[in-house]
């Protein structure tokens, strides 16, 4: 056999295997998905009983309130055996999707099976009690600890065992929020910031397995349903432009404020850190005395606002209600996310909006379901600082492409004063914080990094042998579409390739940081 033929012939292999390869990865995508939408649904069914168990004790207490005794003392013993859970273990504490991030850029490691069952048992206790904090984050990190849990069965290199945990975080907001398209996206826009085909294709084909577990159990109705009877006319668009602004002021202010609650946490010396949920459990108590209806991340809010009387002191009153609690809530340091209270916070400005202009006589009453969707769209996508995420997740709820161009025009008004604010991704800046706070800062010991190159970077059309590279350190791999490429010199890099690198370097995460930047800053 010629040399030719030979080379055809270890090709043909190679071809083979990367089939193999990815019908292995398409398998484990569909297994994490089917795991995650279980544990996710049952996560969000436990909860949702939960809820109407504290309504219905509430309803019981008007009538006899001695009963608030007991339910005081309760909520106290539970604040501190959960606070004591949180403190032990870190890294069940908030959303989890900081840490789940931290996971995606090989900053961060964590072991699967004891965040699991903390996160699962400790998310249903605090948001199920009635805390302002939402189910979508814990849902994230716990889908991730599940795609971590197959990938380490599987024994799969350092590379798809990000693409493991990646795909449980999409499956577990898919699970959550029945949106498995705006599910990807946000993994792929927020959370892992790449979009390679290797990635993408699967946590989608997790997402879908992960909704469709969830849709078998709560129906095709969407989480977060607002019905509508009007389309907002054109003439009326310059509306949208006002909503935007203001929401990414007050966008900005949200930022700041909860990036700052540790500081602030910390300079509580009489209490300790065990101790913080004692305070949100009991301001529970008031709340659910009076406005039972708001409790929990928002969803039932979100439903009932078009529903409740058309006053604006009401619903100003429901956004400070909203924001403070549920910033005392994250205070606490409990399992709990703010990805739905954020978007609830959205809605009930939409409301304050529209109220405000139909006093002023340039908005008919009509368009308050609008609004309340619009501003959903525009508030999370400020503050989170993904536009794409934010109108795929309304749009897919809504079950109409009628809003997509609102939606647009208000998410990106107000993305674009964050950034002029010079406000960042919420969940990046507190993933930094959370690493900062952490007394463990040892560096990985993985030898592995991967980095994706984004269009128009220092990357970008560059020759493996033209670029600096850090010592200590090789391009191993690149992944280009379903192309596997051994590299040369010679190489040629191009927007989209997903590179694997060998290092042998103490820091890491510098190392990381400096590839990160060559490849997604733009040429000088």
């Amino acid at each position: 056999m010629n040399l030719r033929g030979k080379l055809g012939e270890i090709m043909n292999k190679e071809a083979i295997v990367n089939q193999d390869n990815q019908f292995k990865q398409m398998i484990r995508a569909a297994i994490i998905g089917l795991l995650t939408g279980l544990v996710v649904s049952t996560f969000r069914l436990i909860i949702q009983h939960f809820l109407e168990f504290v309504s219905v004790s509430f309803a019981y207490f008007h009538h006899h309130p001695t009963g608030l005794i007991y339910w005081a003392i309760g909520s106290v013993i539970l604040a501190l055996i959960l606070g004591q859970l949180a403190q032990r273990y870190p890294n069940i504490k908030g959303s989890g999707i900081p840490q789940v991030e931290g996971q995606l850029k090989c900053q961060f490691d964590e072991k699967w099976w004891p965040v699991l069952w903390r996160k699962y048992l400790g998310g249903i206790f605090a948001i199920g009690s009635g805390l302002f904090l939402g189910r979508e984050g814990p849902s994230i990190q716990l889908g991730a600890t599940i795609g971590q849990g197959v990938a380490e069965t599987a024994h799969v290199d350092s590379l798809n065992r990000r693409v493991g945990i990646a795909s449980g975080a999409a499956a577990g907001l898919a699970a959550a929020f029945n949106a498995p398209i705006a599910s990807t996206i946000f993994i792929l826009e927020e959370v892992y910031h790449n979009f390679s085909p290797l990635i993408w294709l699967a946590t989608f084909i997790s997402s879908l397995c992960s909704n469709m577990v969830s849709m078998t159990i709560f129906g095709l109705k969407p989480v977060l349903n607002v019905p509508y009877q009007y389309e907002l006319p054109v003439g009326l668009y310059w509306h949208l432009i006002i909503l935007g602004i203001a929401l990414g002021f007050l966008g900005r202010l949200y930022q700041i404020v909860i990036l700052r609650l540790d500081h602030w946490s910390g300079k509580l010396t009489w209490l300790k850190p065990s101790a913080y949920p004692v305070i949100p459990f009991l301001l529970v108590i008031p709340v659910a005395w009076y406005l039972p209806y708001t409790l929990g991340g928002g969803n039932q809010l979100i439903a009932e606002l078009r529903l409740l009387p058309f006053s604006l002191t009401l619903f100003i009153g429901l956004f400070v209600l909203r924001f403070v609690f549920s910033m005392i809530s994250y205070g606490s340091q409990l399992p709990g996310g703010i990805f739905l209270p954020i978007l609830t916070l959205g809605a009930v400005l939409g409301a304050v909006y529209c109220t405000l202009m139909v006093k002023v006589g340039t908005l008919p009453a009509r368009y308050l379901p609008n609004f309340i969707i619009y501003a959903m769209a525009g508030y999370f996508a400020c503050i989170s600082k993904a536009p794409f995420t934010a109108i795929l997740l309304i749009t897919e709820m809504v079950g109409s492409l009628a809003h997509l161009m609102p939606l647009a025009m208000v998410s990106i008004i107000a993305y674009l004063v964050v950034d002029a604010l010079h406000g960042r991704p919420v969940y990046t800046a507190m993933f930094e914080n959370f690493i900062g706070l952490r007394t463990d800062k040892k560096p990985l010991h993985q030898e592995t990094l991967s980095v994706t190159i984004y269009p128009g970077s220092e990357l970008d059309g560059c020759q493996i042998a033209d670029y600096s590279w850090p010592a200590d350190c090789i391009v191993s791999l690149i992944y280009r579409g379903e192309d596997k490429i051994i590299p040369n010199g010679k190489t040629v890099l191009l927007a989209g390739d997903t590179l694997l690198i060998q290092a042998n370097i103490s820091d890491k995460n510098k190392l990381q940081e400096i590839l990160e930047r060559s490849s997604h800053a733009p040429k000088m």
